[in-house]
């Protein structure tokens, strides 16, 4: 019987709650949510709810919750910065694994520490750097180890924050100072400084960098500006940062379309922050008026930068220039690879790889698989299940439509046509050599992320309509769609046997 991972979660926000803790119900056959902490009354009792937990799994801290035996297999560390590696180290003498929210910490010494825990008891700690996940960089990894472009030389980043984002996380928002949070570079930036040495598999040896805050200082009010925009500011039609456009009437952003939508949980963000529990514009304005999120930009403690370069200079000598801004209208990455026999250009917010070998046609990936919400997909955690399953022996029963997805965490896959196997084999064997005609039908129409590869890539035909599931008769139940299908196959069912070591499949062909 496969064994499901449990979680405790301490910090019920965006990522602790409606990322984290949501995977329960994508995917509840792997988690389960067993203990939450958090200190605010109406949220730990929200989640006790939407878990099914009993009171005395609801904690009001990490600290609370670490007093107790152990909880769960995993527990994912989502609270303020600066609380990560005390509760993540005491998380590890527990017994626990961790996953711990980026960043680790603003502090080299705590990251240290955290790792040496790490090692002495041997738990895993996985960091919340998702975008090594997506698609998107992992075709570009692939596109660069795979030589594509020869030697990188420079890579040129660029981080576009948006200006209302800006506003809502780190003007208005919980990561709006240093010293209570992390850096700018830390808080927002760390996944893009993350993806570079992950992308080179090399050493940064030299840093310089520069930036400021540049707008969101009194000094910088509109003339007429109140304190609160739903306080009669005389600025407010000119004011793209008014809290009242942002949280309500935006198309993007605000809780009119949430409410027409029926959005909820992070599809809800960033509204959700505001008024977790209550999903309405009556709500929304009630926290504007009292709350962080209806302040003046103008008038908020804020000391975050708004813009800033950073120039770094890797082993070998390859140099990497990255640009985080919040003064632009889309949020997205940009990326320009440039290497000794060509580039790669991309755009994460696209989706769209570029690679240019020097004298040859530009090459076009679009690199969208699979869910694609939540940080281009990275937000994805069955890659911490496929680690926590290799380290701890587990086994999963993995049932998707997803073949791309099938292949990336599975072992052994069995086919199955209305409620039969048709073929059983492993993972790779399986993709490499399939076996029975349904089978190679559906591998066959798997997406290629190459424009042209895709163009040209045979499918294979399935013949007439699936049948009742119902009234089968005798007979193969893909019989009917079957080309090779014969009189035996229609009167007779075919048994699963082995055709090759451990490659099984239910077909008369074999017989």
């Amino acid at each position: 019987m496969k064994q499901i991972i449990t979680c405790a979660i301490a910090g019920l926000g965006n990522r602790g709650n409606d990322i984290y803790g949501n995977y329960q119900f994508v995917s509840p056959e792997e988690m389960k949510v067993t203990a939450v902490a958090e200190p605010q009354e109406e949220k730990r009792e929200a989640a006790r709810m939407r878990y099914g937990l009993p009171e005395n799994r609801c904690f009001s801290s990490a600290e609370e919750m670490l007093a107790q035996p152990k909880l769960a297999d995993v527990m994912v560390i989502a609270t303020q910065d600066r609380q990560h590696v005390e509760q993540a180290v005491n998380a590890i003498k527990k017994g626990y694994h961790v996953l711990c929210e980026k960043p680790i910490s603003p502090d080299p010494e705590e990251c240290r520490r955290l790792q040496k825990a790490a090692h002495e008891y041997q738990r895993i700690v996985a960091v919340g750097h998702v975008l090594r996940y997506t698609p998107f960089y992992s075709k570009i990894k692939e596109l660069i180890a795979g030589g594509a472009i020869g030697e990188v030389v420079s890579i040129q980043a660029m981080e576009q924050v948006t200006y209302w984002h800006q506003a809502h996380s780190y003007v208005r928002g919980n990561w709006r100072r240093t010293d209570e949070t992390s850096p700018m570079i830390l808080a927002k930036s760390c996944h893009d400084l993350d993806i570079f040495v992950w992308l080179l598999g090399k050493q940064c040896k030299k840093v310089s960098s520069y930036g400021g805050l540049y707008l969101f200082r009194p000094e910088k009010a509109p003339e007429g500006a109140a304190k609160r925009c739903l306080d009669g500011c005389l600025a407010k039609a000119d004011c793209p940062y008014d809290a009242e456009k942002i949280y309500i009437t935006n198309e993007r952003t605000g809780i009119r379309t949430v409410v027409r939508e029926g959005k909820t949980g992070d599809a809800a963000w960033p509204c959700c922050v505001l008024t977790p529990n209550d999903l309405s514009e009556a709500a929304v304005r009630k926290a504007l008026k009292t709350g962080p999120y209806g302040r003046c930009v103008y008038a908020c403690d804020n000391d975050v930068v708004d813009h800033q370069v950073v120039n770094m200079e890797f082993e070998d000598g390859i140099t990497v220039d990255f640009q985080m801004t919040a003064f632009t209208g889309e949020g997205g990455r940009t990326i320009h690879i440039c290497g000794t026999k060509g580039d790669i250009k991309g755009n994460l917010s696209k989706n769209k790889v570029i690679l240019t070998q020097f004298g040859r046609t530009p090459v076009s990936f679009e690199v969208a698989e699979g869910d694609m919400s939540g940080h281009a997909g990275g937000d994805n955690r069955l890659n911490l299940l496929v680690k926590l399953q290799r380290e701890l022996g587990l086994t999963y029963l993995f049932i998707a439509h997803d073949l791309s997805m099938v292949k990336h965490i599975s072992y052994r896959v069995g086919v199955m046509y209305m409620g039969h196997i048709v073929e059983l084999a492993s993972s790779k064997e399986l993709y490499a050599n399939p076996q029975h005609p349904y089978t190679k039908a559906l591998l066959s129409a798997i997406p290629i992320p190459n424009p042209e590869k895709e163009k040209n890539k045979v499918v294979l035909p399935l013949e007439e309509e699936v049948g009742s599931p119902i009234n089968c008769g005798p007979g193969c139940r893909f019989a009917s769609r079957c080309k090779y299908a014969t009189e035996r196959c229609k009167n007779k069912t075919p048994v699963l046997k082995e055709i090759e070591k451990e490659h099984f499949a239910a077909c008369h062909l074999f017989d």
